[in-house]
């Protein structure tokens, strides 16, 4: 990796004395900014030397960019190398004949100011301007499997038809031949975790486009969180018995499909989806991430017993699909063709039409060999309001030739979006839909309820999921809602709208997917709401990660089987008012509780693992809340104070 030893200085410094300041990748420049809507949408230089030694020379040399916010002008000793418009896909040049053997000079221009011909052009979230993902330098031969395709790995594995008996496969590579030598063959070859090999082939390396075809007969099948197995595929080119070039990839075998009826079907099983749209944001880093950030976001995603993940609103690190693959979770991957969130300005214009084909391509073929990537986003919220639909450029028309584009990349998986206008403008746009739908107050869910069973009479026979649904709630806002009015971004208020929602749709097996706003809070300039300004509160854990809040364990009661039990309200410490209510969670059947060691109470949960002990005495000063459920315990220390 070339992550090191890199400086940083606003290009609006154009002095030949200006000295950069010494940073590592990833790295942004505005991951924070103090107030009001505006913040650092500018272009840095990231400069580096660049050492190549006589055996680099001798073959060939690329800079692999896996993202760069939101443009990156490329130079090598000050020649332009070339340019790529999009943030959040990675990029691939060749840099041979720009390079000397000694130290060379990289710089790389990077923008995040808004442009109309680069996504995204709006949306709820901080654009973070930088070199915001890992760099690599890659050195081959003469002759090599091309990393200038889209991006892309240069090997695609096409499933052609798995099941349970044997998987068809076509392993396509693409070449970049130079050396004009003859006679050059490309062999792959395909292994199971154990390092047992499962198929084989090989051909002439005569064209830029090598298909392999081979067959995995009783293949261990990708099973999403039960058995999320990979097979490493490993693709060769030689020129006798001298290897040129290698490169190895994985994969997991599965079959996949969406019933308007029944919901989602891995492998032929029902495979419920349920989940969180996660961005990459993190408290102090924007997008900067290192691996352990998506290790991290990754393990608390899991332990709620998650099957699903939305990347939203942008294809994500390589790392977090790695990760994904490995877990067994689920992805819907998307596009930054993105609207404005309930703002003014809209996602779509003409101009950026040509980025969003480009985008797309990149994030199919540099995520093709992942099997947790089942869905390909297109849009999210283009337009936000039935009134003003076709204020600006008409989006239906470009969305349609956008769905077939990607259907000729990949035929393989299923186009999707998410509106929060009515989804008869989008019909026939994509193979499935799904809405982001809130219902943001307590006693919602008739009202949800209601408005999935409508929408499903009107779908023309695309399967409905939900997008998106949620709450705010805030770790230091808390009320008691015996007393006190309903308080917005109350930690106790976020619990209440996503319970009558939960409720209203847990059984709706017909729905494709159901997806939590959000894994985390996050940033976002434009939103002066909750305790802290420029942040969306959203999330199940906080933006720095450190604490999960009460509804995270809410979702980890339905979905996670391991034995669990949680007060809810441990950091409403100070309380006013002696009678009040415990509400506890719970995947056990049934649950004590006990004041300062005295039982109080012993309740049956409901149907959505909840239980409520009401009229619970409180003594004046502190006060120890126990609840036993089974062998587990959960405590915490409640204050009251009369006056």
């Amino acid at each position: 990796m070339l992550n090191d030893a890199w400086t940083i200085r606003p290009i609006s410094d154009p002095t030949p004395t200006a000295k950069g300041v010494a940073v590592t990748l990833p790295h942004t420049w505005n991951a924070t900014y103090t107030k009001g809507t505006h913040y650092n949408r500018e272009t840095m230089v990231y400069s580096r030397t660049l050492a190549v030694t006589p055996q680099m020379a001798e073959g060939r040399l690329f800079l692999y960019f896996e993202g760069v916010n939101s443009v990156a002008d490329v130079f090598v000793n000050r020649k332009t190398i070339g340019q790529h418009k999009g943030g959040y896909t990675a990029f691939c040049l060749e840099i041979t004949d720009h390079v000397h053997i000694g130290d060379n000079t990289i710089e790389v221009w990077a923008g995040n100011a808004f442009r109309t011909d680069v996504l995204p052009i709006s949306g709820d979230f901080n654009v973070y301007g930088g070199i915001h993902r890992p760099v690599h330098l890659i050195v081959t031969g003469k002759d090599c499997i091309s990393p200038l395709f889209y991006g892309s790995p240069g090997v695609l594995v096409h499933q052609n038809k798995v099941n349970q008996s044997q998987a068809a496969i076509t392993v396509e590579t693409i070449l970049s031949l130079k050396s004009g030598k003859q006679g050059l063959r490309l062999y792959a070859q395909v292994a199971d975790m154990q390092g047992r090999l499962m198929a084989s082939g090989e051909a002439a390396a005569n064209s830029d486009c090598v298909s392999l075809p081979m067959t995995i007969t009783k293949p261990i099948l990708w099973h999403g969180r039960q058995n999320p197995y990979l097979y490493n595929v490993k693709v060769e080119l030689k020129d006798g018995e001298h290897v040129l070039d290698s490169q190895t990839v994985q994969t997991g075998l599965r079959y996949f499909s969406v019933d308007g009826e029944k919901g989602f079907f891995l492998n032929g099983q029902s495979y419920p989806l349920r989940g969180f749209n996660r961005h990459e944001d993190v408290d102090g880093k924007g997008s900067a991430l290192t691996a352990e950030d998506h290790e991290r976001d990754m393990q608390l995603i899991s332990e709620t017993g998650a099957t699903f993940i939305r990347l939203s609103h942008y294809p994500q690190s390589s790392c977090f699909y790695d990760l994904a693959d490995r877990q067994g979770m689920v992805l819907w991957s998307e596009i930054p063709l993105v609207g404005p969130g309930g703002y003014d300005f809209t996602g779509y214009v003409k101009n950026v039409e040509e980025n969003a084909r480009q985008v797309a391509l990149e994030m199919i073929y540099q995520n093709y060999n992942h099997p947790s990537v089942c869905f390909w986003g297109l849009f999210n919220e283009l337009l936000v309001d039935e009134g003003r639909f076709r204020e600006w450029d008409y989006p239906v028309d470009f969305i349609r030739s956008l769905n077939t584009l990607v259907k000729e990349a990949d035929s393989s998986r299923l186009t999707t979006f998410a509106t929060c206008v009515s989804h008869a403008h989008y019909l026939g746009c994509s193979d499935l839909m799904a809405w982001n739908k809130y219902f943001r107050k307590p006693g919602n869910e008739s009202k949800v309820r209601q408005f999935y069973e409508e929408a499903r009479q009107t779908t023309a026979g695309q399967p409905l999921g939900i997008s998106e649904y949620g709450d705010a709630g805030s770790i230091n806002i808390h009320n008691d809602p015996r007393y006190d009015r309903v308080r917005d971004h109350a930690e106790n208020y976020q619990l209440l709208t996503h319970e009558g929602y939960w409720k209203a749709i847990k059984d709706m097996d017909w729905l494709w997917c159901k997806t939590i706003w959000q894994f985390s809070d996050m940033q976002t300039s434009i939103r002066h709401e909750g305790d802290r300004i420029g942040i969306n509160d959203k999330g199940v854990v906080t933006y720095d990660r450190k604490t999960r809040k009460d509804i995270y364990y809410f979702y980890k009661a339905q979905w996670n089987p391991e034995p669990m039990v949680y007060i809810t309200g441990r950091r409403f410490v100070n309380r006013k008012h002696a009678l009040t209510d415990v509400k506890v969670y719970t995947n056990q059947k049934e649950a004590i509780l006990y004041v300062n060691g005295r039982k109080t109470g012993k309740a049956k949960a409901d149907d959505i693992h909840r239980i409520v002990f009401k009229d619970v005495q409180l003594i004046e000063g502190e006060n120890h809340i126990m609840v036993k459920a089974g062998k587990l315990t959960d405590e915490c220390v409640w204050t009251l104070k009369n006056n």
